[in-house]
């Protein structure tokens, strides 16, 4: 049910394809985040329309509310959320870890108080399985511990940790329909990152994640445990960074040999009134937009670009109308999606390291 081919590579960037029981995904692909079974602010014809291939969705949010059990008797997230293409569920260890008010960490899981009622909540590596079994995604992850970049030796203990959870998350999983990813961590320590690199390729897992960074390093870290981890994954299984969203670290990361991306941010701005382009972010409430009757962005075939004006957005994200965060949803989505297309056919032509200097060129700083 699942095969990922690559078609064409240039230097390190790469454009292939990734199969699976609810679709083909053409990479490198960004994946919106629908943290509760639901890309805010828009529909999944909405979704469809501006490009998205593959959607994101929370374990530990759906755990909570309304419950794994709740998804898996409406049939799953696909019937649950009326989404026909693939679906990518997280292991709910990012928010275990950020959103509590209390957790105890132990090699043996996370007790953890909701943050909706207070209530007291464990997760292990096999109950995270068994949720993403129950919630029937596409492509799963294994729980990890995703702790700060900076500290050395919180980094190690996490690492051995996520490797042990590893391993009972793989066997733990059941559904031949499902494909588990493995996360690699190690913060901003290299020797980490490669041990941690190794050890998860060695799983033998259908893919391979990039965790535990955009979580507070430099740009420049950022792009250097990217480059390295990336060297070290397998070149003929799909590589997935999680949580990068902007323009320039999507095409640093492509260019690295990452193949997925999962981010809040274009749909985060969308609702605080800012417009993404690959040249800067335009903050649409700013009074120069007043009685601007340009498109956001002249070059964008968006539903949004090729029907409404600065002025109109301008006016809804003033007046606070619900339409302009859908609007502008629409907008970052699918430059976000075109930008992605864009780099797969520059790699695909050979010609990707011209397009990423025209790219950089053009940035507004």
């Amino acid at each position: 049910m699942f095969e990922f081919k690559l078609l064409a590579t240039e230097n390190r960037a790469r454009a292939g394809l990734l199969r699976t029981p609810h679709g083909m995904i053409h990479t490198p692909v960004f994946a919106p985040v629908g943290t509760q079974a639901a890309v805010k602010a828009v529909t999944p014809e909405q979704l469809s329309s501006a490009g998205t291939s593959l959607v994101l969705a929370n374990t530990y949010h759906l755990y909570l509310r309304p419950g794994f059990d709740i998804v898996r008797d409406q049939g799953g997230l696909h019937n649950f959320m009326n989404w026909s293409g693939p679906i990518l569920t997280d292991s709910g260890g990012f928010q275990v870890f950020s959103l509590g008010k209390k957790n105890d960490i132990d090699d043996e899981g996370v007790t953890f108080r909701s943050h909706i009622d207070g209530a007291t909540h464990r997760f292990t590596p096999e109950v995270a399985i068994d949720i993403q079994n129950n919630l029937g995604a596409d492509i799963i992850m294994a729980f990890d511990q995703c702790p700060e970049p900076y500290n050395r030796e919180t980094n190690e203990r996490a690492m051995v940790r996520t490797h042990d959870w590893a391993l009972r998350c793989k066997a733990a999983h059941g559904r031949s329909d499902q494909a588990l990813f493995g996360i690699v961590q190690g913060g901003i320590f290299p020797d980490l990152r490669s041990e941690s690199a190794r050890f998860i390729a060695e799983l033998d897992l259908l893919g391979n994640a990039i965790g535990g960074l955009s979580v507070g390093e430099t740009k420049k870290e950022l792009q250097s445990m990217t480059k390295l981890v990336a060297d070290i994954l397998p070149a003929g299984k799909p590589r997935y960074l999680m949580g990068v969203g902007s323009p320039a670290e999507l095409v640093s990361a492509v260019s690295n040999g990452v193949d997925m991306f999962d981010c809040v941010l274009p749909t985060r701005l969308a609702r605080n009134a800012a417009a993404m382009t690959r040249r800067k972010q335009m903050n649409m409430k700013k009074a120069a937009y007043a009685n601007d009757n340009r498109p956001l962005d002249v070059a964008c075939g968006c539903y949004c670009c090729t029907n409404f004006s600065r002025a109109y957005i301008r006016h809804l994200c003033k007046a606070k109308e619900i339409l302009g965060a859908t609007l502008l949803t629409i907008h970052n989505l699918y430059m976000l999606h075109d930008m992605m297309n864009d780099m797969r056919n520059a790699i695909i032509a050979g010609e990707f390291g011209s397009w990423k200097r025209m790219f950089e060129d053009n940035i507004e700083l």
